[in-house]
């Protein structure tokens, strides 16, 4: 059998994985994984009626303002439909709202949080905060900004190489 080997860059010098689970590619994977497996225990566990999905969404909203489906979808990383069916419950417990818009000049819906959907979020972000500060520090507040730099620095290189069809 033919060696496959997966490559990564560090200091403009490259370096060879052997195995695919070795890579940066799935050691990211898996961290997100365990983030929102974590998430979503976190969720269920201080009893709020929301998914982890849902508070992401009404999170994006909160920080972005009223966008249409299609740019949520984009900032959520959701196709349309998943989008919409996460829109869907968010609207029925009156935490979201959809107002006709134009752009482009084009009819479209722009989803707008309500009151109820910014307290909820509130609420719920407050639980998750105490919760989250019992997990233990394992980096310091300028290893995580560090950490956060390096990943935004790497996903702006993937984006250039990944086609999103939302």
């Amino acid at each position: 059998m033919q060696q496959i080997n997966f490559v990564t860059i560090k200091n403009g010098r490259m370096k060879k994985e052997k195995h695919y689970i070795d890579s940066i590619y799935y050691q990211l994977e898996l961290t997100a994984r365990y983030c929102k497996y974590l998430g979503s225990q976190l969720i269920e566990k201080i009893g709020m009626p929301l998914s982890l999905d849902e508070v992401v969404t009404l999170d994006t909203l909160a920080s972005n303002g009223q966008m249409c489906q299609r740019d949520l979808a984009k900032l959520i990383l959701k196709d349309r439909p998943s989008t919409g069916r996460i829109l869907n419950s968010l609207e029925s417990k009156g935490y979201v709202k959809r107002v006709a818009a134009t752009k482009n000049n084009r009819l479209i819906r722009n989803i707008i949080l309500t009151d109820a959907g910014s307290n909820i979020l509130l609420l719920t972000t407050s639980k998750l905060k105490a919760y989250i500060e019992k997990i233990p520090q394992v980096f310091s507040y300028d290893k995580i900004d560090e950490i956060k730099k390096s990943l935004a620095e790497f996903r702006e290189i993937l984006k250039k190489e990944v086609e999103i069809n939302i």
